[in-house]
């Protein structure tokens, strides 16, 4: 059994999603998916259950009965793993936005550079951005500067979702005490990774907006992350975060 586990959080990915279960599989290392789907009324579930006939055995589908944010998908999908004996986790979109050629990269990070949390940065050697309005651009980049700021630690894409967990890392962290469930969810993960000393490596990545269905970034997620980065700070101050 593959060590490795890609998590893929889908809400109508149907014009997307059997590319990049497909890409997945063919890179040079095994890994095995499992797609956390939102009951997408697209046909998105309907159409990994027919690809699970397919990829028997490394292809895994959960459905929940409703749309409730990234990060309950992905903490859905982390309880999952840790019940299984995969050791490396990853965080993916369903979108091309994260290279799956990149999973062999952070994976090596975690292996050879013994890193706790690999994070597919954009930022951490310029601004690795194609496809995006310079606005969304600007407003990324410094979003990961103001949560640096805030949170003093030493990532540069603090927003990233694309990421390698060791399993140690999602054991030691209390799944059930994350608060947030949009673009904050990641911040938060780093920041809990971080408070608790475990070793976190960028790794850089080109990161490419999606060419086929529709961005799911909102005003409400981006108020969430503003305004939860400096409720998540004055928590920890009092030991209260992790």
């Amino acid at each position: 059994m593959p060590q490795r586990l890609v998590i893929i959080p889908t809400y109508n990915e149907i014009e997307n999603i059997e590319r990049i279960i497909r890409n997945v599989f063919s890179q040079k290392h095994d890994f095995h998916i499992l797609v956390v789907d939102d009951n997408s009324p697209d046909g998105t579930a309907s159409l990994v259950s027919l690809l699970q006939k397919e990829f028997d055995n490394k292809l895994f589908l959960e459905v929940r009965k409703n749309k409730s944010g990234l990060g309950t998908a992905y903490i859905h999908g982390f309880k999952w793993a840790l019940q299984k004996d995969y050791e490396f986790i990853f965080e993916m979109d369903a979108d091309f936005s994260h290279n799956p050629n990149d999973l062999i990269r952070l994976y090596n990070s975690c292996v050879k550079e013994k890193a706790d949390v690999a994070i597919g940065s954009r930022y951490v050697k310029g601004v690795n951005v194609v496809n995006w309005p310079m606005k969304r651009v600007l407003m990324s980049y410094m979003a990961s500067k103001y949560v640096k700021a805030i949170t003093r630690m030493p990532i540069q894409d603090t927003t990233a979702g694309f990421v390698c967990y060791r399993r140690c890392v999602l054991e030691k962290i209390n799944l059930n005490s994350i608060q947030f469930v949009g673009y904050a969810f990641q911040i938060e993960m780093k920041f809990k990774a971080y408070l608790l000393n475990f070793k976190i490596v960028e790794v850089p990545v080109i990161f490419t907006d999606r060419t086929r269905g529709e961005s799911k970034l909102s005003s409400n997620i981006i108020s969430e992350a503003v305004f939860g980065v400096l409720k998540m700070k004055f928590k920890s101050l009092f030991g209260k975060e992790v």
